[in-house]
């Protein structure tokens, strides 16, 4: 049996902290697992990935002792098993935005009776024999919550069995919003919706979560999320590169 260690970590109330992989280099993502970060997020929205790069991904996360989590491309039950057949032990699914789209998700998350994920976890022999006696209590999905529509539903939608919590997507939130987050009346009322997310976790029994910043991570850890991003391989170099310049006169 595999533990999920993130998860563990999450259901003893303390933060799990995880690094997100964007650039479609599976070393990458075991590089930051050996940082120490608890869980790597192989971004398959956003990110440059198809599944031999992120089955890798998956494994270098493990070599790295982390917890591979994936951010699958949509709501969808074959995007969602077929990643789990590859290695992930976690989902987040973005723009759940209904009770629907959350049992939807969950339907596809887990083997019968508690699902209706298909048999077929070709992936996963790195993982034990075993893995289909302990995959349910292990596997860990979270539905993206990053619509005003989604915000307004948010209790309803974490209410839905099989949800195990959710993970706030800022920057699109304040899309839907139609909010300034350079004004104290726009920065206010996001923070207020984000606030109301973590009230109806707390309602619910579920695991809060954030796609942070390395700037505002702890910020946002302090008002209990904890199931928390706060940094990817593209920041690292998008940041230390030009640190480095800078210091040497460029």
């Amino acid at each position: 049996m595999r533990t999920n260690v993130a998860l563990q970590r999450m259901r003893q109330g303390k933060p799990a902290l995880g690094a997100a992989v964007e650039l479609g280099a599976p070393l990458a993502a075991e590089f930051l697992a050996d940082c120490g970060f608890d869980w790597i997020l192989v971004d398959d929205q956003h990110g440059i990935w198809d599944d031999q790069t992120s089955m890798q991904a998956y494994r270098g996360a493990f070599l790295g002792n982390s917890v591979p989590i994936v951010r699958v491309q949509r709501n969808d039950f074959y995007v969602i098993g077929r990643a789990l057949d590859r290695g992930a032990m976690g989902v987040i699914v973005p723009m759940v935005n209904s009770v629907d789209d959350a049992r939807a998700a969950a339907y596809a998350m887990r083997y019968p009776p508690r699902g209706g994920r298909s048999m077929g976890p070709v992936g996963v022999g790195f993982m034990l024999s075993d893995y289909a006696k302990w995959a349910d209590d292990e596997l860990f999905l979270a539905v993206q919550i990053e619509s005003k529509e989604a915000v307004e539903h948010a209790e309803e939608i974490l209410a839905v069995e099989g949800i195990d919590g959710c993970w706030v997507g800022p920057a699109d939130l304040a899309l839907s919003m139609g909010v300034d987050l350079n004004t104290p009346e726009g920065k206010r009322a996001h923070e207020e919706a984000i606030l109301s997310v973590i009230a109806a976790c707390k309602k619910t029994g579920k695991i809060p979560g954030l796609a942070a910043t390395p700037d505002n991570a702890q910020l946002w850890i302090e008002r209990g999320m904890i199931f928390i991003n706060c940094c990817s391989d593209m920041g690292f170099m998008l940041s230390g590169a030009p640190a480095l310049l800078s210091k040497l006169g460029r």
